[in-house]
């Protein structure tokens, strides 16, 4: 399939901008050679005109598209008015977001805001020590998990890759199989502070934890006094079908950590976590100065209002079992290659017998960006406001990618 070409008014060109980088941007990430000037919905195009079909957008940040128009209007009207103010004082979008998180998440929550995940993960990781007794300092966290890169957050991760050249990491930490409910009871004594799990590993490859491993986590946190923390820092706000991913289990946790699609596109996080957990953060525990500031928070309003409004939860679930028919289609067309399709809502995976890498790059040449995690596993997150049709062009994409690939492979062999 040809990419498609659209006017887009560009300062430098691509040689131009990725020789700035070269310079001055420190090169820890490893970036794609296409220089991004504009997005829309599902879409994105590049300084020379590309347009490319985003089924991966913002890493699931742009969760409801790049740009939507509700975050767009919002933003423009708030920064005439006040774009920051400290926390110090009281401002009304931070106010409104709390409460509008608070009832839909629906079990008494209280708010906490900050910038990022990660930030939303140390905050969490704080609260729990600060809240337990005295002498409790474990926390507990999974296999395959992903919670940031910041100390705290990297040592939660129980990823051994994640902390090369990083040692010594933060001391306390407990690292059990996900999904393993002997191993979790195996590891709980009087010192664990807490248990920090996603409801959805994304990073991880997009494992759904079992009804039952989170129905244990919560009982032996109320037997040993410690706390449930549920990262929802990628399956929340819509992703999966419900605002939160601990909703499809109603296993409520203590603290919830937000970030990625909360904003719109825009850099915002937070915790939420039960009144008599929260009232453990007083003056002088922690603190954000951008966190909470009323440019974000009134992005993430906007973002709520967007979903709402276009019934983006319905939709998540219908065009997610959409997706996953069509994409098991693939499987049964690829069976050599495809092992099998999981996910929940517009959170899917699709588990790869072999390295995933040379399938991504064929499906971005084609015009289509996702993404692969864990070496095999291929993740597929569109927007919440996602079309039939937008999926089915996704799929003939990655059709297409996959029969050169596997037609090669035949002919060479």
């Amino acid at each position: 399939m040809s990419l498609a070409l659209t006017k887009v008014k560009v300062i430098m060109n691509t040689q131009e901008t990725i020789a700035l980088f070269d310079k001055y941007v420190i090169g820890n990430y490893s970036r794609i050679p296409n220089v991004i000037v504009k997005g829309e919905g599902s879409k994105i195009w590049d300084a020379d005109g590309r347009e490319y079909l985003d089924m991966f957008p913002g890493w699931a940040t742009s969760a409801i598209g790049h740009c939507p128009p509700r975050v767009v209007a919002a933003v423009k009207q708030q920064v005439e008015k006040l774009i920051h103010m400290d926390n110090t004082f009281y401002t009304e979008p931070q106010g409104l977001l709390a409460s509008m998180l608070s009832e839909r998440a629906a079990f008494g929550g209280k708010c906490f805001f900050c910038n990022s995940g990660a930030e939303s993960v140390e905050a969490a990781l704080k609260l729990a020590r600060r809240h337990t007794a005295k002498g409790k300092y474990k926390i507990i966290s999974t296999e395959g998990s992903f919670h940031g890169r910041t100390m705290g957050a990297m040592t939660a991760t129980a990823q051994p890759k994640k902390h090369q050249g990083f040692l010594p990491l933060v001391p306390g930490f407990i690292y059990v199989p996900f999904n393993d409910i002997d191993a979790l009871k195996q590891s709980f004594d009087d010192e664990v502070a807490g248990v920090i799990v996603e409801p959805v590993q994304g990073e991880g490859g997009i494992r759904i934890a079992d009804q039952k491993y989170l129905e244990a986590i919560r009982e032996l946190c109320d037997q040993h006094g410690a706390v449930a923390i549920w990262d929802e820092v990628q399956s929340g706000m819509g992703r999966t079908g419900k605002w939160f991913a601990f909703q499809h289990s109603d296993v409520v946790p203590d603290i919830m950590t937000l970030a990625k699609a909360l904003g719109g596109g825009v850099a915002i996080g937070a915790i939420m976590a039960r009144e008599e957990v929260a009232a453990s953060l007083v003056p002088g525990t922690h603190a954000s100065t951008f966190g909470g500031n009323p440019l974000a928070c009134a992005a993430s309003i906007a973002t709520i209002e967007s979903i709402e409004a276009e019934n983006m939860l319905e939709n998540a679930r219908t065009m997610g079992r959409y997706a996953q028919e069509k994409l098991n289609q693939l499987k049964e067309k690829y069976n050599t290659c495809i092992d099998h399709v999981r996910g929940l809502g517009l959170m899917i995976g699709i588990q790869l017998n072999e390295p995933g890498d040379e399938i991504v790059k064929k499906c971005w040449d084609k015009g289509l960006r996702i993404n692969c995690t864990q070496g095999s596993v291929l993740r597929f997150m569109p927007t919440l406001n996602v079309t039939s049709e937008l999926i089915d062009q996704a799929i003939a994409i990655m059709d297409d990618a996959f029969n050169e690939i596997y037609s090669q492979e035949r002919t060479n062999g």
